[in-house]
């Protein structure tokens, strides 16, 4: 069954913090996640966060501004203090009001990242925000495993944060299962995803926040009285509202038949608390075999352009 927080920004804070609310979309469900398991959502499904592209030497690739950097009033980074992040999390920064397009530039200078890695900002026309109030820092490629990252804001935020071990799980909605790459390790899980005409989005998206029990009521998304009731284990991908959660339907149609409305269902027990318990904000799902690729700014959808089109994003490109 698929489910959709509605329109509630939040800012990633405490690890696994509050619940969120977001707006159904195609592959969206409705629902209020319950405040005991969850985090709160960071940009798009994690909320954005801070500037700069750095190289492999750790320079970023638009030179920092020669001058002291400034204040930002209304800056949020999506990243806490001191976090462990999975190896697909953007550093996302959002802003109280819109950036002009004439400004940008000037804001992206005022954006740090220091890691020893090769990346870029971009600007991302978030779901729930107007055009110029999120900027992005992605990598080229996923960060690596236990890379040690600062990202400053103007003169007025600094965040400090690692990434942890990559896990890496792929949704086949054609075969029904999803095949979790971990630590080195490989098992494939039995999976439910939408149903037609309720598809599961394709392509990449990344863990904003998970909540131990999540309220679904399918009227708020105008599917009738399809559902109406807690669900599990809810890992949420999208601000449209799509998670990977624990769905009874998936103890029988698991691995055999996609009949949720849009999120990927996991049988109840074990295969759907396992899952729980391991994933982290900035883990990978890959969605394959569906039909429409989730857009960039439905929660952290940065990995569906390609480098040279991520690049192009960027006010000083």
């Amino acid at each position: 069954m698929t489910t959709g927080l509605r329109g509630r920004r939040g800012r990633l804070a405490r690890a696994w913090s509050a619940a969120a609310v977001c707006a159904l979309a195609l592959a969206g469900c409705s629902a209020q996640a319950a405040a005991d398991g969850g985090g709160e959502r960071t940009g798009q499904g994690g909320r954005p966060a801070a500037t700069g592209t750095a190289g492999a030497t750790g320079t970023a690739r638009p030179k920092p501004s020669a001058t002291a950097p400034e204040s930002l009033p209304g800056a949020h980074v999506n990243i806490a203090d001191g976090q462990t992040v999975g190896v697909g999390m953007p550093v996302s920064v959002t802003f109280d009001r819109p950036i002009p397009v004439a400004e940008r530039a000037h804001v992206e200078r005022q954006l740090k990242v220091t890691a020893d890695v090769e990346g870029s900002w971009g600007w991302v026309k978030d779901r729930n925000l107007a055009d110029g109030q999120r900027v992005d820092f992605r990598p080229r490629t996923y960060w690596k495993p236990g890379t040690a990252v600062t990202v400053r804001a103007g003169a007025g935020i600094t965040r400090h944060f690692t990434v942890g071990r990559s896990l890496v799980a792929t949704v086949d909605v054609r075969t029904h299962f999803m095949t979790l790459e971990t630590a080195g390790s490989s098992r494939r899980v039995p999976i439910t995803a939408g149903a037609p005409g309720m598809d599961t989005w394709n392509g990449t998206m990344v863990v904003s926040d998970k909540a131990s029990k999540v309220f679904m009521d399918s009227r708020s998304v105008g599917y009738g009285d399809q559902y109406h009731g807690y669900y599990y284990y809810a890992v949420h991908l999208t601000t449209s509202g799509t998670y990977l959660h624990q769905n009874p339907k998936a103890n029988t149609y698991g691995g055999r038949q996609n009949v949720t409305h849009g999120c990927v269902g996991l049988a109840t027990g074990g295969p759907a608390k396992r899952f729980f318990d391991e994933v982290i904000p900035g883990d990978v799902v890959k969605v394959t075999g569906s039909k429409e690729t989730v857009a960039v700014g439905n929660g952290y959808g940065d990995w569906n352009l390609d480098w040279d089109q991520w690049r192009a994003t960027s006010a000083l490109a």
